[in-house]
């Protein structure tokens, strides 16, 4: 019994000094001062853990010439480290790059011998607008009632698409680019002009990886727009609103980017990082509203959620449109989003217009439109419904739509044979920009947002293709075989920027092109007001909406 007790006590005494000494070492533990980092660093070298400590990743986690929390600085002058100690640093650089990471550190990628590296994505700082940098990149200037655009160097931009991945660059650019020729590319891989995570590509056969980072340095040409200003109608503290002019887009898309609303206010205006409230077509002028700030547009498009913002149009139509007023709920469906077209279709999203008739002079009528919902060409499709399209509307008044016209939702014709039909009525008036289309745009490699029903055939987009690179009218001033075209010497990346109207590379430089008449850049369709529960903004009533007024 009693050496029971004995062996009892012994064992509870061992279990309290155990614990003190452990609350000891976590207290003092990352306040020990030299003497104590010594001998502990002595310690663990006569019992054999100093050396297995460190390659475990005792200080794997600190690069070289770092010092980890809690231990000493390195010894002054005159002061002997400890032994053993001054190997152990010298070592723990080499052999922090072998062990594995520290809690919370990424392994470096690295790629097999020979095989090539992509770097990780960049960081793209989010609701980053247009800057001064932008705004610089060309000028403006003004001939025969156009706004004109001196031709430019862009850098085009973009991520590996996942379904490139694997495949060469020759592959993709024969596939998905065929707006130009791949002698075109071979050239400008010669020129220094692909980039392919920023390092100049110098062969096409190239295979693509996942986050690729791909840059193409073109030479730009921009289609000229309406001379008219754009005029300031408003601005305070929260909003910009200006009267837009006809022909010119709200901002950046296809072929556009300084012959823009967003480049002009920032070029002319300097008013920058603002944020659209509402879209207006390319060729539809009025009231067009901007945020000064993210919060106040954030504010501005609840409200267009919950339905409390009301905008008011006009416009002339062919005709004499009825007196009393006419509401039009037809669906709309898109026919497709690449050409910019859309009709009535049982199985479109629901719509609804109010019309109302203001004048009528013989041989057109102005109409106000009360658009209640907010689809793409609403106005101008349930006008071609109801048979009195817009006087001068370069698509739903287009003879591409059979007899009618469209009236009544009859369209004798297969969604192709009216896309291909519009597409042909616009090359031979140079007008393609009014579908929102260039050359590019066509190649059958690019996907089409279309209707299940509507979708354009491979073979469709091919003869569009091809017939759009003809461009009736559009004159080739000297062709060039790209394989002899003379390419700067010295550093390929490098493109002289005193003379950027010429380029070697560029097909748009050998054509001469016939300049739209100004009155052609205009479609009589104007957003007259736009109103919300704390503003109202109105423009003037443009001169083809007056009742006297008579076409030419």
């Amino acid at each position: 019994m009693w050496l029971g007790g004995r062996v009892w006590l012994q064992v509870f005494g061992r279990v309290c000094f155990n614990l003190r000494r452990l609350t000891f070492d976590r207290t003092w533990g990352g306040r020990r001062g030299p003497m104590a980092e010594t001998l502990s660093t002595r310690a663990e070298a006569a019992s054999g853990l100093g050396a297995p400590a460190q390659q475990n990743g005792d200080a794997g986690g600190y690069a070289r010439g770092e010092q980890p929390p809690g231990r000493p600085e390195p010894a002054g002058p005159g002061v002997e480290p400890a032994p053993g100690h001054a190997t152990q640093a010298a070592g723990s650089g080499e052999q922090a790059a072998t062990v594995g990471p520290g809690p919370g550190k990424r392994k470096k990628r690295r790629g097999a011998t020979g095989e090539r590296v992509v770097p990780p994505p960049k960081k793209r700082r989010a609701g980053v607008s247009f800057g001064d940098e932008h705004f610089a990149e060309t000028s403006y200037y003004f001939e025969g009632g156009l706004r004109k655009v001196r031709p430019y160097y862009f850098d085009f931009q973009t991520y590996c698409k996942g379904r490139w991945v694997g495949h060469s660059l020759l592959h993709v650019f024969s596939t998905e680019f065929r707006a130009q020729p791949l002698a075109y590319y071979e050239a400008a891989v010669r020129a220094g002009r692909l980039h392919l995570n920023e390092e100049p590509v110098q062969d096409l056969s190239v295979v693509l990886k996942d986050n690729d980072f791909l840059r193409n340095t073109v030479h730009r040409h921009e289609p000229p727009v309406t001379a008219e200003p754009v005029r300031l109608l408003a601005e305070n503290g929260d909003v910009v609103v200006v009267d837009k002019p006809s022909s010119i887009p709200v901002h950046p898309c296809g072929r556009f980017r300084h012959n823009t609303v967003i480049f002009i206010l920032g070029k002319e205006h300097q008013l920058k990082e603002l944020h659209p409230l509402h879209r207006l077509d390319r060729l539809t002028s009025g009231v067009l509203m901007f945020a000064k700030t993210a919060a106040v547009s954030e504010r501005i498009h609840e409200q267009v959620r919950d339905r409390q913002l009301e905008k008011e149009y006009v416009c002339r139509v062919e005709g004499e449109f009825p007196a009393e007023e006419v509401t039009c709920k037809e669906p709309i469906l898109v026919v497709s989003y690449k050409v910019g077209v859309c009709r009535v279709d049982p199985r479109g999203k629901p719509c609804e217009t109010v019309f109302q008739r203001l004048s009528y002079n013989g041989h057109s009528s102005v109409v106000r439109c009360r658009p209640l919902t907010g689809r793409t060409h609403q106005i101008r499709v349930h006008l071609q419904f109801l048979g009195h399209p817009i006087l001068n509307d370069p698509i739903y008044n287009s003879v591409a739509w059979g007899p009618s016209r469209g009236r009544g939702g009859h369209i004798p014709k297969t969604d192709e044979e009216l896309l291909r039909d519009l597409v042909a009525e616009h090359q031979a008036k140079q007008s393609l920009d009014v579908l929102d289309l260039c050359e590019g745009d066509l190649s059958p490699g690019l996907p089409d947002s279309t209707a299940p029903s509507s979708e354009l055939g491979k073979d469709c987009l091919g003869e569009l293709a091809a017939s759009a690179q003809k461009m009736d009218g559009a004159v080739e001033a000297g062709p060039q075989d790209l394989d002899t075209v003379p390419l700067a010497s010295g550093k390929a990346t490098e493109i002289d920027v005193v003379d950027q109207e010429t380029d070697p590379l560029c097909a748009e430089c050998r054509l001469v092109r016939q300049d739209p008449l100004p009155q052609d850049l205009v479609m009589f369709l104007h957003a007259l007001c736009y109103k919300g529960p704390d503003f109202e903004y109105f423009s003037p009533m443009p001169a083809w909406a007056q009742d006297d007024w008579q076409e030419d």
